[in-house]
């Protein structure tokens, strides 16, 4: 990594950045007021939206919100991709209050239950927005809101007071809400730029990923808005790779943050993007399959990075700074201090925890009204991520969860491994890996596999694949075929469904 002189959100030591007042919306708009913050494409149209028209539509839903929450209220966002929703979060946080991002593709219970248990009685969308929402809260239809009257003052808010609630994704267990700061951004800053080669004058943001997701909002929109790097709003119905390459023309986008799903849509669809400058990744692991097609259809190497909603953006690669290592997520980003450790707490060369130290910026100040989840998320000083991993030298190697590493006759098998090689098989379009009891060896290798479409494929084909690339204790002893994978809304293999239903084949 290079010297951290000119990493935004840190000093020169690796101290962060962070004053004893700090307010994240300021933060946001503090760049020039003609300079272009958001560049909003609709039906076939781009709309520059500048750091003065953002803060125009800020103040206009701050003094809404005013009559309506005090300091520390909840107040949901129910909204997409566009220059309302950037502003709903900011008005939110203007104000001393606390945003709750909300997916439109929720159905009515994960809404309910994420808006019931932040208790917010306050929810900024749209009229689609407000349909969903029923009688859960109050909608108020952020385009509607009129726009005279004088500036709203920024709330004297310090780094440690409540400013946003994000709920976990519930890959592991139920959705959790991890609690935030005003520094959290701050804490993404060092990781989202070195995730894109370090970002600069020229640069353009985009994501497919939601706004309503950690990923979304604190990877590229809010530090897009901070570093003064335009970032690219578009609502995409349904992702496609004919959509994305639009997108990316029409936006003029140098540097986009694909979740590892729409990576591997595009690679099924063999599709080219030349013009980016970065690609960042960050979820799941890649491996070296998927990192040598994107050397191919970007010209250029894909940053893996890696953190949690809880704590983020605190391992990246960056390609400019040091070469990429397939299998690996990188090296600690500077400003985060990240081990691996036993049992006990103790750093460790094996194969252990991955955790991170207190003090981290981006670190959850507490799960919502959870103190025993809370107090079970840390061991000593140490944050534990639920994952497990290893150190190559300075690199990280990623093993697995720590409830998906499977154990069999013995040995320890992470699932991300036989997943990636898997997936350089040409028939194989997704893959999920987990372990299934058994009497005899504790847990066999399970893949279920879904193929792309035309394809064909056997189950003693693709375990002599695994067989011949990888150990021979770790190659699937069962191959099951799916139409799809059971997955999260923001694109994950959902694995303790598939537990479930390998355990249940027992029965």
């Amino acid at each position: 990594m290079r010297s951290t002189d000119g990493i935004p959100g840190l000093h020169q030591d690796q101290s962060w950045v962070i004053p004893e007042r700090i307010n994240m919306a300021q933060q946001c708009l503090s760049q020039p007021l003609s300079r272009v913050a958001i560049l909003e494409l609709t039906d076939g149209d781009t709309h520059a939206v500048t750091y003065g028209d953002l803060a125009d539509l800020v103040d206009a839903l701050a003094r809404a919100l005013l009559d309506r929450v005090q300091p520390g209220d909840r107040v949901g966002v129910l909204l997409s991709q566009s220059r309302w929703c950037a502003a709903a979060h900011l008005a939110i946080w203007k104000i001393g209050a606390i945003s709750v991002p909300l997916f439109k593709l929720f159905k009515h219970d994960a809404l309910s239950s994420r808006v019931r248990d932040a208790g917010a009685q306050v929810v900024l969308t749209d009229e689609d927005g407000a349909a969903m929402l029923g009688d859960l809260a109050q909608p108020l239809i952020a385009a509607e809101i009129g726009r005279d009257g004088a500036p709203v003052p920024f709330a004297e808010t310090g780094p440690e007071d409540p400013a946003v609630l994000i709920y976990t994704s519930g890959t592991t267990g139920s959705p959790k809400g991890a609690l935030h700061g005003h520094r959290v951004l701050t804490g993404h800053l060092p990781g989202v730029s070195i995730s894109h080669n370090h970002l600069r004058d020229g640069d353009c943001l985009w994501t497919p990923a939601d706004w309503a997701w950690i990923g979304g909002l604190f990877d590229v929109l809010m530090p897009g808005l901070a570093l003064g790097i335009p970032v690219v709003a578009a609502r995409l119905d349904k992702f496609t790779p004919d959509t994305c390459a639009d997108v990316i023309a029409r936006g003029a986008v140098r540097n986009v943050f694909f979740p590892p799903t729409a990576l591997r849509m595009l690679k099924a669809a063999d599709q080219a993007i030349p013009s980016l400058r970065s690609v960042a990744s960050g979820g799941e692991p890649l491996g070296a399959e998927m990192l040598a097609w994107g050397q191919q259809a970007f010209g250029l190497t894909i940053n893996e990075f890696y953190g949690q909603t809880e704590c983020n953006m605190v391992v990246s690669s960056c390609a400019e700074d040091f070469p990429v290592r397939p299998g690996c997520i990188g090296k600690p980003v500077p400003g985060h201090e990240v081990a691996v450790i036993d049992e006990d707490g103790t750093p460790t060369d094996e194969e252990g925890d991955v955790a991170i130290r207190r003090g981290s910026a981006s670190m959850l100040l507490e799960y919502w009204n959870r103190p025993e989840a809370t107090a079970e998320k840390f061991r000593e000083n140490w944050l534990i991520t639920g994952d497990r991993g290893v150190w190559e030298g300075d690199y990280l190697r990623f093993v697995g969860r720590d409830d998906d590493v499977i154990t069999s006759s013995g040995y320890r098998i992470g699932p991300a491994e036989i997943e990636d090689c898997l997936l350089t098989h040409p028939a194989v379009a997704t893959v999920g890996v987990v372990g299934k009891p058994d009497k005899l060896r504790t847990e066999i290798v399970k893949a279920y596999v879904v193929l792309k479409p035309g394809a064909e494929a056997a189950e003693q084909e693709l375990q002599d694949w695994v067989k011949d690339r990888l150990a021979q204790y770790s190659y699937p002893r069962e191959v099951a075929f799916l139409e799809e994978l059971p997955m999260t809304v923001t694109g994950k293999v959902i694995r303790k469904e598939l537990k479930a239903r390998a355990a249940g084949e027992l029965k």
